[in-house]
This record gives structure tokens, C-alpha cells and sequence, in this order.
């Protein structure tokens, strides 16, 4: 099989391609700018071409000069301003060429569509795009999914950032919603069988196997990162207000935060089981809340699954800047001004169980990042 993956950058795409290629695929990524791939482990085993997703013809060019079986369309530009609309057009630009390049089938990643409930703008325009991918002429596997749980993944880690640097957690009433969370090795499970024709072409819900209130996944991460936390039920605030207050609290870009908290009003569970029929659950079942929360923060190996990585609960050095919470931001931004063994030997020297305590580390590295943006400047001034 040969496999096209769209938004390979990504948290999703690069752990697909990952198990991709430990399946002994052929892989082809799609990318604005290739050479940025270079940061991943997998850049040599793969074939990779330029992609930009918002121009008809270079999907088409992408598309045509390959032999593709199977296309994972895992690209969105939430967090950018009008991205719905961009998205829309994005998915019937791939589509068209797809079908023109004679791709057998597409699998998407979208959200769950709960019935009954008006979407927030974000699920809104991820079930946009899923019909938009779905023409006449080419196989549709539309994948539906909640949260996802995983270092690096955002909404895990704005849970993350979240619940280590307040000590008392506001439980607007809007955290009693239901959601069915799903561990990212369990997706990418899901993503690798659908590639095959015995999985029909239809949209399915994913879902891991516990549904709990918004808040109650919040203090899964409190008591797999040993917190002590009090929550205190805040009514009546709305999500476009914590929104606005979360952008300032954590490091997670501001309007993808915002996108992602207004999104929180609907319910988040699966409506459906058909997946069951054509898939099997991985080796030893699906992974339940509290162990993807401890996987993620400890990197514990995970063996189970098809064809999934041994880390892919785990943050890996390719993962946006902003993950990984403050101790990785402090490392990071200690070893730009220090150089990174001098900053390896103010950690043995004792200084990291000071600096990565609470509440120390959330102002040692906004400080951090203050310094470093002002010697950047500085450094550019310089050199001008």
C-alpha cells in the first residue's frame, strides 16, 4: 500500500506516519514547506512532496505525480483567523484532485457531530469538511472523534498547563458536559485498519471506553501528576470569557485555545459503535483515561496495538514549542541562553529541583521566554 498523508507535521500525522512506516508502508507526506520534515526520525523513509492544501493545483500536482492507494486528510487551520471557511475549501480542493489522481480512498480525523445540539464554530467546520470530502468517485472514511489524549496534543496540553499552575481550579458549570476521550495510540490504531477495503466507506464514531464530565478528566491528569488541586464550581461564567482567560493563563496560541474551549458546551460522546463491526479493539483494549494520563505524563512504552509506536503517548522533540509544560520550556529556553551543556550542569549542580517546582516554574519560564525574546532582538539589532 502506498499512503499520502496530509498535515504530517502535525500531532496526529507525525505519529501515523511513524506507524506507517513501522509497518513497512510506502509513505508519501505532503507539506508547505518539506524541508521542515528534516526535525522528524521518520523524514528518511518517506517520500515527501510540497502540499498546500489551499491552492487547487498544487493539490492536484501533489496528487498526480504519485501512485496513491490511500490519503489521510489530517489538516486543519483552527487557530487562524476565518479558518473555517478556509477549511471548507481545502477539503473540496483535496477531494477533487484525489479523485483525479486516482486515489482510491480518503480517511479523515473529524470530531464527534452530537445530535440535538447546536456545534461550537470548530466542530461546526470539522463536519464541514468531512462532507465536503465525500464526492462521487472516491472511497470516504470519516473517522469521528472527542479528545484526545497524549503529550503534545493540545487539548491535553492546556489540561496540562492548566492544573500545574493553579492551585484552585475554577468548575464552570459547563465542565458537567460528557465526553468520551480516546488515547492517541488508539486513534492512530484506528487510522491504520481503515486504510483497508474491509473497512467500508462510512463515517464511525472512535471513542475510548469511559464517558466522564469535562472536569472529571481534568483531575485524571491532577492525580497522575501527584497535584494536590481544589476545584470550586464557578457558575454562570461563559466559555467566551474563559477562553479569553485561559489565552493569558497557559502558552497554547491564544485563538486555538479560544476555538477549542467554546467547543466545550457540547456533549462529547459516541453515538455509535459500528467501528466494532470491521475493527478490532488493539491487543488488550482500548486505553482507559487514567492510564493514557500516566502514559503521557511518564512516557511509559506502549506495546499495544497495531503497528503503533512504543511512545506514542509521549511528548517527542518535534511537538510544537509550546508543549510539554513549563519544565520542558525552562530546559528549552536554559539551554538557548546558557548553551546546553552549561545548562546540563546547572542541573546537576541541583538548580532544576528549585526552578521545576510549583509555583516557581510558570514564572521562571515566562521570564525565561522575556529574556530570550529580548536578546533575540538585541542580537538582531546587532547584527543590523
Amino acid at each position: 500500500m502506498t499512503a499520502f498523508v496530509t498535515g504530517a507535521s502535525g500531532y496526529i500525522g507525525s505519529r501515523l506516519v511513524d506507524a506507517l512506516v513501522s509497518a513497512d508502508e510506502s509513505v508519501v507526506v505532503g507539506s508547505r514547506t518539506p524541508e521542515r520534515l528534516t526535525a522528524f526520525d521518520w523524514h528518511d523513509d518517506v517520500r515527501a512532496v510540497r502540499l498546500d492544501v489551499t491552492d487547487a493545483d498544487s493539490c492536484a500536482a501533489a496528487l498526480s505525480a504519485q501512485d496513491i492507494d490511500v490519503a489521510y486528510y489530517l489538516v486543519h487551520a483552527i487557530g487562524e483567523s476565518g479558518y473555517r471557511a478556509t477549511d471548507l475549501a481545502s477539503a473540496r480542493h483535496f477531494a477533487e484532485a484525489a479523485r483525479a489522481a486516482g486515489v482510491r480512498r480518503i480517511v479523515y480525523l473529524g470530531g464527534f457531530v452530537p445530535e440535538g445540539e447546536k456545534l461550537s464554530e470548530h466542530l461546526a467546520s470539522r463536519a464541514e469538511v468531512g462532507e465536503a470530502l465525500t464526492i462521487d468517485g472516491i472511497e470516504v472514511v470519516w473517522l469521528r472523534a472527542a479528545i484526545v489524549i497524549g503529550a503534545g496534543s493540545t487539548s491535553f496540553e492546556m489540561i496540562r498547563y492548566l492544573a500545574d499552575r493553579l492551585p484552585v481550579l475554577p468548575l464552570p458549570s459547563w465542565l458537567s458536559k460528557p465526553v468520551q476521550p480516546i488515547a492517541v495510540d488508539d486513534v492512530v490504531h484506528y487510522l491504520l485498519a481503515c486504510a483497508s477495503p474491509d473497512v467500508p466507506a462510512d463515517a464511525y464514531d472512535v471513542a475510548g471506553p469511559e464517558i466522564l464530565p469535562y472536569k472529571d478528566l481534568v483531575f485524571a491528569y491532577v492525580r497522575a501528576a501527584e497535584l494536590h488541586r481544589l476545584g470550586v464550581p464557578t457558575p454562570g461564567i461563559p466559555t467566551k470569557l474563559a477562553a479569553l482567560v485561559i489565552g493569558r493563563l497557559i502558552p497554547v496560541p491564544g485563538l486555538l485555545a479560544d476555538d477549542l474551549v467554546q467547543s466545550l458546551v457540547n456533549s462529547m460522546t459516541a453515538s455509535e459503535n459500528r467501528i466494532s463491526e470491521f475493527v478490532p479493539e488493539p491487543e488488550g483494549g482500548l486505553t482507559d483515561v487514567d492510564d493514557a494520563m500516566r502514559r503521557s505524563l511518564l512516557g511509559a512504552s506502549a506495546t499495544r496495538g497495531l503497528a503503533t509506536t512504543p511512545d506514542s503517548l509521549r511528548l517527542v522533540s518535534s511537538d510544537a514549542e509550546w508543549t510539554g509544560g513549563d519544565v520542558r520550556s525552562i530546559r528549552r529556553r536554559g539551554a538557548e541562553l546558557l548553551s546546553e551543556d552549561g545548562w546540563k550542569l546547572a542541573e546537576a549542580l541541583g538548580i532544576g529541583a528549585v526552578l521545576y517546582s510549583w509555583p516557581v516554574a510558570p514564572v521562571v519560564r515566562t521570564n525565561l521566554d522575556v529574556v530570550a525574546a529580548v536578546s533575540s532582538r538585541v542580537r538582531s539589532l546587532l547584527k543590523f
